[in-house]
């Protein structure tokens, strides 16, 4: 099926070709995407009513979360992510659960790699416990959460170490959902985006050397 504007000018965001603050022009995204820039015009529309764009003079730039937005997006995302998990060692089948522990097996395979691409992965991990939990609604929260997360200019990923130590956290997530104990699948998730945030925090604080 063939995206439409708004899926691949939000696409391009997430993938970092459009960073926080960066000027989209209307003109110049319907020439890239290969469409008139009527479906451009609705697609800038609609982001900016959904805060991934805001505006500078008459133009439309990509947003930039501060300090304060960031930590509530993480306070938001910590309890609902700890939820899915939670969800997800009541509900998920046991082919979900197999799903799970193989995409853990995989990712290891990009540790020391491209922070973007242990972004992707890590995005579909957590997607993956998100439909495990098997409610639509608690997904559709996390989706517009994840959503957001877009607006950050680097990955935690990027920090030195993190990858490996994040990998190690995915598996202990795994294996409370597997054994379908749901208070500790809960800690270990939240546990598990608390120390993505404080990564975050250290990386915007200079704290922490970038790869």
């Amino acid at each position: 099926m063939q995206k439409d504007a708004y899926s691949l000018i939000l696409e391009a965001i997430e993938a970092g070709v459009y960073k926080p603050g960066d000027r989209l022009v209307e003109s110049e995204l319907a020439e890239r995407l290969g469409v008139s820039r009527t479906p451009v015009r609705e697609a800038l529309q609609r982001l900016e009513t959904q805060s991934m764009l805001t505006r500078d003079g008459r133009s439309l730039i990509v947003a930039t979360l501060d300090h304060n937005q960031l930590a509530e997006l993480y306070a938001v995302r910590t309890e609902l992510e700890g939820l899915a998990a939670r969800l997800a060692a009541r509900h998920a089948t046991d082919e979900e659960i197999r799903v799970l522990k193989s995409m853990v097996e995989e990712d290891r395979n990009l540790l020391g790699g491209d922070p973007r691409a242990l972004s992707r992965a890590n995005k579909r991990f957590h997607k993956q416990i998100h439909l495990a939990g098997h409610n639509r609604f608690l997904v559709q929260q996390l989706d517009l959460v994840h959503r957001s997360m877009a607006l950050m200019a680097n990955t935690s990923f990027a920090a030195e170490g993190r990858d490996e130590v994040a990998m190690a956290e995915h598996a202990d997530i795994v294996a409370a959902i597997a054994a379908r104990n749901g208070d500790a699948a809960f800690a270990a998730l939240r546990a598990h985006i608390s120390k993505a945030f404080e990564t975050r925090l250290r990386i915007d604080a200079g704290e922490l050397r970038l790869r």
